[in-house]
């Protein structure tokens, strides 16, 4: 199903754009350009290069990135993120160049061309998919979902919300907007994409949306629960950032780490909310927290998340393998005279962090480019 919905721009409610007219910071692109051509000397003369950027810049206020500039920009943003813990295969990202799309109706298409790229039957490919860039006056496309695959969340007239509550608004925007669910705890959301003023809905074909149902080695009533998850954890709510030049649609992906599923998106109080669930099932003394129910808890919900990706066949790792992977990247970076920035928050595993390598250090949390950002939604 696809819905196109007329819609106001207010200048109140959306991200900053330039002003016609208005020059990307030239010494934003020469600087990328410049790594570009440090870490790439097969690129040619980095002289002359800045001077068809520079040139372009000035008839236009903004340049277009070669093929080669956007794929390594794309995985150096990668390399850049700071509150990312799998970065070790940053130069295996798969960048799909389709900068050409700037419709609504395109990008919707090319989401599910992603979904399908990376998937791959279980064995998930990091992959991103960089679509039209921001112009001087002229805003491109943008996905309203924060990933391209959410559950919704349906909010009951006490305020409750029948299964994720951290989509409760944008399910609300989609019922508004025309779209009907099937009323379960995990229906996938449709994708919601503003562009040239208007917004599209567009149904993720099942095909293309690779779910993991999740039971446990040793509790066969753990199936019983319903609980599943999907695959690909592909990101859509941040602007791929590139020597100056702003790509606010680039969805992309890597793999799931099983906590992300089992230790939040599955147990905090927010979300769907399971360790009363699974405390309850297991028997466990619930009565006071010095029983540590809810540790029980939470690591048979992650034993079984990485059970059933495992025994499915689909890409997943642990994190007490994915901590010693950053080490790894952490060291090669130090060893090539890079910064390697890292947010010890977010590095560091939401179960058993202490028994992780990466819990017992300090790290430079810096800002570096090209990135990822997030931006203000739009609302």
């Amino acid at each position: 199903m696809t819905v196109v919905l007329t819609w106001r721009k207010s200048k109140k409610t959306l991200a900053p754009v330039r002003e016609r007219g208005e020059e990307i910071d030239r010494r934003e692109a020469e600087n990328f350009i410049r790594l570009h051509h440090a870490e790439n000397p097969v690129a040619g003369p980095v002289e002359r290069r800045l001077r068809e950027v520079f040139a372009e810049i000035d008839r236009t206020g903004t340049y277009t990135h070669t093929t080669g500039e956007l794929t390594f920009g794309a995985r150096v943003a990668w390399r850049n993120s700071n509150k990312c813990i799998g970065r070790l295969y940053w130069r295996s990202l798969q960048v799909r160049d389709r900068r050409h799309v700037d419709t609504g109706d395109g990008v919707a298409e090319e989401c599910v061309e992603h979904l399908r790229a990376a998937t791959g039957r279980g064995r998930i490919r990091p992959t991103v998919t960089v679509l039209a860039p921001d112009r001087p006056g002229e805003r491109a496309p943008r996905i309203l979902n924060d990933q391209l695959i959410r559950y919704a969340g349906y909010t009951r007239e006490d305020g409750s919300v029948h299964g994720d509550p951290a989509n409760a608004e944008i399910t609300r925007r989609a019922l508004r907007s025309g779209w009907r669910g099937e009323g379960t705890r995990f229906d996938v959301l449709p994708l919601v994409v503003e562009a040239k003023g208007a917004l599209v809905l567009r149904e993720v074909p099942r095909e293309v949306v690779l779910e993991v149902p999740l039971r446990h080695p040793a509790f066969p009533w753990f199936a019983d629960l319903g609980l599943k998850w999907h695959a690909v954890p592909a990101i859509s709510n941040m602007s791929l950032e590139i020597g100056g030049v702003a790509y606010p649609c680039a969805p992309f992906n890597g793999w799931y780490m099983g906590t992300e599923i089992g230790a939040r998106n599955l147990a905090d109080g927010d979300r769907y909310d399971q360790l009363p669930v699974v405390a309850e099932r297991l028997g466990l003394d619930t009565s006071h927290d010095r029983t540590l129910w809810r540790d029980q808890a939470l690591v048979e919900l992650n034993v079984a998340v990485l059970h059933s990706f495992a025994e499915d066949g689909v890409t997943i790792t642990d994190h007490h393998t994915e901590a010693r992977r950053f080490l790894t990247h952490l060291e090669r970076e130090e060893r090539s005279g890079r910064v390697c920035p890292a947010d010890w928050s977010w590095i560091v595993p939401p179960l058993s962090g202490a028994a992780t390598p990466v819990f017992h250090r300090y790290y430079e949390d810096v800002r570096l480019t090209p990135a990822y950002v997030h931006r203000p939604p739009v609302v």
